[in-house]
């Protein structure tokens, strides 16, 4: 019979390697952004074929996080978390040693198929191992993986590709994978196998894959391709439109569907997912604006701009650590409210940013996001799983998982389409001013520089219009993001606070 002490290393060893294991899949997401134009120069490619290295990734990543539920009960836990540790680990390595971009894209797209189910996986075997009043701590050690990992993947992938190669953004996922795969091995056990298989509905699958894998590539190519200005961003679209009706109409029709309509009884599971669908569209679309406006428009080179952004994650992890310890003591909803509440807060403030700004503000202002993330994504993840079966929380996991994903995906291809959209708009506004009657341009300090007769006056003067356009276009982007963060504050009531007492007879028991 295994003591106590057994036991509690045994549950360490676990959050050690399930967390690092979603810290990877979290991290390649965004990783590889900045290595593309190397990879370019290896592969010898246009920047529109480099684009699937991403899209590949992304589009085997949504069609597999939603069978991540039937793969449990088919396989089980435990063969499921270590084939895709293994597999990642595999396929982390092969595009690391990749000679050709279709190399490089196949390796990416079973990347992307056996990473999917490790956050939602590691999120269902940290509420099962661990005891209610524990459950807190072992989710803020997950939330800061999930919410860290994309936010310092483009400085960390900066680094490597700038002091070593880019081939590194790839190797360095391997060593950390292979000693992830043997804390599992031998530590890991999940009681809740299925002794007779499920039969796959693949019709259900069939449908959402097929919708997932439309969408995201109409968001990943849209911009590229002037949107439903493209004939083939319309197929996507109807593509799309159509194989997520089909789905619905299963879903609620079939006898035994691939998605389990029953889930959504449970209110804070069904609430939490609109959450964090929310949150994709403003936290981790706000992750994709901050980076290029710190290089391009206040010049700061990358390694500065991962330094100047690391206090926002030491910060969510100052306040993930404290929501952990704060749940099941405070009501979960005034936790929600206040991480509401100061992201929204480090939202508008940056409305009224300009180039100018100090590096202290950004600073200050990343620690009050991060503060907020970090008490807000804790507590949703606790209250929206909570409630469900032991046994169902890798198929909740896998559905909360997908919908933070397409949150995302569709937050930052908004975002991106604004800047783009109403950089030009702010262009044409200003150009109306940019006149040779303007008092301002006959300032005999910025005559010469700025001189509309001369080809280089116009030019340099078209190069500052750009630049006061973009800066505009970032703040209708934070504006934005500051009205969706708020209509977070109703979905707060829809919450109860989870049965602590009835969870605390659901925990996993090691073995």
């Amino acid at each position: 019979m295994s003591t106590a002490h057994d036991m509690g290393a045994h549950r360490v060893a676990i959050t050690v390697a399930v967390t690092l294991a979603a810290f990877l899949e979290a991290l390649d997401g965004t990783i590889a952004n900045v290595a593309l134009p190397y990879m370019q120069g290896t592969m010898s490619a246009t920047q529109d074929q480099m684009g699937w290295v991403l899209t590949s990734y992304l589009v085997a990543a949504g069609i597999t996080t939603p069978a991540t539920g039937f793969l449990v009960e088919r396989f089980g836990l435990t063969r499921v978390l270590l084939i895709s540790v293994a597999g990642f680990t595999v396929c982390s390595m092969l595009c690391g040693i990749a000679q050709s971009l279709p190399q490089v894209v196949l390796f990416r797209l079973l990347q992307g198929v056996f990473g999917a189910p490790l956050i939602p996986l590691s999120q269902a075997v940290l509420m099962n191992v661990y005891p209610v009043e524990k459950q807190g701590s072992a989710m803020a050690i997950w939330s800061i993986v999930v919410t860290a990992g994309p936010a310092i993947g483009s400085a960390f992938g900066g680094w490597l590709t700038f002091a070593y190669s880019w081939r590194y953004v790839f190797f360095v996922n391997v060593p950390v994978g292979i000693a992830c795969l043997t804390v599992l091995w031998f530590f890991f056990k999940s009681p809740f196998e299925k002794k007779a298989p499920p039969k796959l509905d693949w019709l259900g699958f069939g449908a959402l894959s097929i919708a997932i894998a439309a969408f995201q590539l109409l968001l990943d190519r849209g911009q590229e391709k002037d949107w439903f200005g493209s004939s083939e961003i319309c197929i996507e679209a109807i593509v799309a439109g159509l194989a997520f009706y089909v789905f619905l109409v299963h879903t609620f029709t079939a006898e035994k569907p691939f998605f389990r309509p029953a889930l959504l009884r449970d209110r804070n599971f069904s609430a939490g997912t609109v959450f964090v669908t929310i949150i994709g569209l403003s936290f981790f679309a706000s992750l994709a604006l901050q980076p290029p406006y710190l290089q391009s428009l206040m010049g700061y080179p990358i390694l500065t701009t991962g330094l100047v952004l690391a206090p926002s994650g030491v910060a969510l992890m100052v306040a993930s650590v404290l929501a952990g310890r704060l749940i099941g003591k405070v009501d979960t909803r005034l936790l929600l409210a206040i991480g509401v509440g100061l992201t929204v807060w480090s939202f508008y403030a940056r409305i009224d940013w300009t180039p100018d700004i100090a590096p202290s503000t950004i600073i200050m202002n990343g620690v009050l996001q991060g503060s907020g993330i970090g008490l807000l994504y804790v507590p949703l993840s606790v209250a929206a799983l909570s409630n469900l079966s032991p046994g169902s929380r890798a198929e909740g996991a896998s559905f909360f998982t997908l919908l933070r994903l397409l949150g995302s995906s569709v937050g930052v291809a908004v975002v991106n389409a604004m800047i783009v959209r109403n950089t030009q708009i702010n262009h044409a506004d200003i150009s109306h001013y940019a006149t040779t009657t303007n008092p301002g341009l006959l300032d005999p300090s910025i005559a010469n520089l700025l001189s509309p007769y001369t080809a280089a006056g116009r030019a340099a003067l078209d190069a500052v219009v750009t630049n006061q356009a973009q800066v505009i276009a970032y703040m209708d982007d934070y504006k934005m993001l500051t009205f969706v963060t708020l209509a977070m504050f109703p979905l707060i009531l829809a919450f109860r606070e989870p049965n602590w007492s009835a969870a605390s007879n659901q925990t996993m028991a090691l073995e």
